[in-house]
Formats: structure tokens, sequence, C-alpha cells
């Protein structure tokens, strides 16, 4: 009789996000997800990341199909990378931060890690619509003891060489940025 040996089974983060954890308008596998999955790919033990995220997605939309992703997936970690599109569609602040919250929450309950992308919308929102939305990613990491990337595209966002003409999304040169920003908070949760 021959024994077969199983291979341990591979740990998974979880990214919940938008459009521009999407590959939008880019090859998938040139997206930043795709990148990490290959990165997590090498580790030992291997990691995988699971891309759950949705173009369009509101922090609305994302808490609904947390819970089942949570179950289907089980994952280490959950990287939430929203609040754009509620940003752009101009939705209120306050259920923002309740959805985020609710996010954290469902996650930490998974006896998941997680990890909040944070985002900052173009200067024609306003200061104070741009100051509240930046203050709720810092108040919820605070408050919750997350791990926090304030800005998902420093380093990218102004250097029109590495943006699409919409001026909101990377181009496939811009993906491997964007992942190194991910990386430096997210590889201290993969211990």
């Amino acid at each position: 009789m021959v024994a077969t040996v199983q291979a341990a089974p591979t740990k998974t983060v979880l990214v919940l996000g938008d459009s521009l954890s999407a590959a939008h308008n880019i090859a998938t596998d040139q997206g930043w997800v795709h990148l990490l999955d290959v990165r997590l790919g090498k580790m030992v033990p291997a990691w995988t990341a699971i891309n759950a995220s949705i173009s369009g997605e509101t922090s609305l939309s994302g808490r609904n199909r947390l819970p089942a992703l949570l179950a289907k997936y089980r994952p280490k970690v959950v990287v939430i990378e929203l609040g754009a599109n509620d940003g752009l569609q101009g939705l209120s602040l306050a259920d923002l931060r309740v959805n985020l919250a609710a996010m954290i929450d469902e996650s930490i309950a998974a006896k998941a890690k997680v990890l909040l992308l944070g985002i900052e919308l173009p200067v024609n929102y306003g200061p104070q619509y741009r100051d509240g939305l930046r203050a709720i990613y810092a108040d919820l990491a605070r408050q919750k003891h997350v791990a926090l990337v304030p800005f998902l595209l420093a380093g990218v966002a102004l250097k029109p060489e590495l943006m699409q003409d919409d001026g909101l999304h990377p181009l496939a040169a811009g993906e491997p940025i964007v992942l190194d920003t991910v990386w430096g908070k997210l590889q201290p949760l993969l211990r």
C-alpha cells in the first residue's frame, strides 16, 4: 500500500475591493492582487490571494458580500479596499464608517487579521469631505487595532505616466508600486 502525502493547505489572503483591486482596464494578471498572489505562492509555507474585488463596489455591497466570502474561503487575512466609490458617489461618510467597521468586526470574528487600505479623492471634492474620508480609515485602524495603508495609490496617483487617462486607475506599470505599498503593511500579518 502506498501512502499519499498531502500538501499542507495554503493560507489565504482575501482581498475585498473595487476597481482599484480588480485590475480595471488592464489584464487581470497585471493587477496588484495577481502580483500579490504570485509573491505569496513563493512563500514557505505558501499563501494564496483570493481576489473578490468588483469594479463599482461600494462599502455597503462589500459588507453584504463579506459573510459568504468569509465562510467560503476562511481567510487568515482580509484586505479591505473599499470607500472610493462611496466617495465618488458622494455617499454618507457616516454610512461608510459603519460599513467598514462592520466588515472589520466580521473579519476579526472569523479569526482573520485585517488590513485596511485607504483611498484619496480628487481635490474637487473639497477639503471637508476629503479630510473626513481620510479620517475614517485612520480612526478605524486605531480603534479596531488593524493595519492601515493610508493611501493605496501613494507613489502612483500623482504620476500621469503611471495612471490611466481617467486619472483614477493605475496603468499596468503602476501596479507593482501599488503592490509594494500594500506589502509593507501586509507582510507582518502573514507571520
